[in-house]
């Protein structure tokens, strides 16, 4: 009887639970915080947050995180544009993130410079999530001169595919002093800056921006590490006057199909140079910031003569191991 008893009340607890509800909508199983659900993506266009900041949750993320949080994997970078600084490799990757298939970080990482000893998985955490056929890229121009980074990115990943996107060394000085005048305005001048002596005509090259500038001393580096073919050298001047061409190229050596076309682009005046039509996630046309195009000053043409004699062997060379010529002479 007892057994029978406590059968027929938790029928009719059962039942009468049902009763109650019925008609009703059940309540929800889970309520995540709004505000979780409105913060931006890490790396995402427009976001100023600090590389601490960007760190996003782990990997193994529930059903219901990844529901909200937008499918897909964080993977170590397929692609990396690794220099050069002033060569134009912000407009690259902000071009780039126009096709579908690739999805990029917007802050420069620094990892392979500045970063390394927080290890791969912080590197990783920094990467926006992947779907199955998209690339994960970075950029960080200042890899190029960096000579620990290259043995680094082999270590991560042998297959690496390296971008370096290079533009006349004199121009690239020049706009490199512009961006520093910029937030300096009390520096020396760019004639004192060039020479260690400029009587007898003496470059330094101990100064940053014309260092950077010897782009065969630091190719020969990248070399050690990697083959020719897992480089790709993207021209800044062409990006310029014919950026689809070169998007074109770019395309073809990560292996996607060719989206990102001309009628991506068109020229604005006002900047001196090609602006997307339509931006990554958006409808409205997007220029680079005010921080691009600056106006470069005016410079001693006899120091920007010197400059082009110091530079012509490393260009020549630069030619011949990379088999373009970028006619910068």
């Amino acid at each position: 009887m007892l057994f029978l008893w406590l059968y027929m009340f938790y029928s009719c607890a059962g039942s009468c639970a049902g009763l109650a509800t019925r008609g009703s909508p059940a309540p929800p199983r889970f309520a995540p915080p709004l505000p979780h659900l409105l913060q931006p993506a890490a790396g995402e266009p427009g976001e100023e947050s600090s590389l601490e900041e960007q760190r996003a949750a782990p990997d193994s993320a529930s059903p219901i995180s990844t529901f909200f949080n937008g499918s897909g994997t964080k993977r170590l970078p397929q692609a990396i544009i690794i220099g050069v600084k002033k060569g134009g490799t912000r407009a690259l990757l902000e071009f780039l993130r126009v096709h579908p298939d690739v999805r990029a970080v917007g802050a420069e990482p620094h990892f392979f410079d500045r970063n390394y000893e927080r290890g791969l998985a912080w590197y990783r955490d920094l990467m926006p999530r992947t779907l199955e056929g998209q690339i994960t890229m970075e950029k960080t121009p200042s890899y190029f001169v960096t000579r620990e980074a290259p043995a680094r990115i082999s270590a991560m990943a042998k297959g690496t595919k390296l971008i370096v996107v290079v533009r006349d060394p004199v121009t690239r000085a020049i706009s490199d002093y512009t961006q520093t005048l910029s937030k300096k305005p009390d520096i020396p001048s760019f004639e004192s800056l060039t020479f260690k002596n400029r009587t007898t005509g003496l470059i330094d090259t101990s100064w940053s921006a014309i260092q950077i500038g010897i782009y065969a001393k630091h190719l020969e580096n990248w070399l050690l590490h990697s083959p020719p073919g897992q480089l790709l050298f993207v021209s800044g001047e062409r990006l310029i006057s014919d950026p689809a061409g070169e998007l074109g190229r770019v395309q073809d050596f990560l292996g996607l199909k060719r989206i990102v076309t001309d009628k991506h682009f068109y020229f604005n005046k006002t900047k001196g140079f090609p602006c997307l039509k339509k931006a990554e996630g958006s409808s409205k046309p997007h220029c680079l910031g005010k921080t691009k195009g600056r106006t470069h000053p005016d410079i001693d043409q006899e120091v920007v003569q010197r400059l082009r004699d110091f530079y012509r062997p490393f260009n020549m060379k630069f030619y011949q191991m990379t088999g373009q010529d970028f006619g910068w002479d």
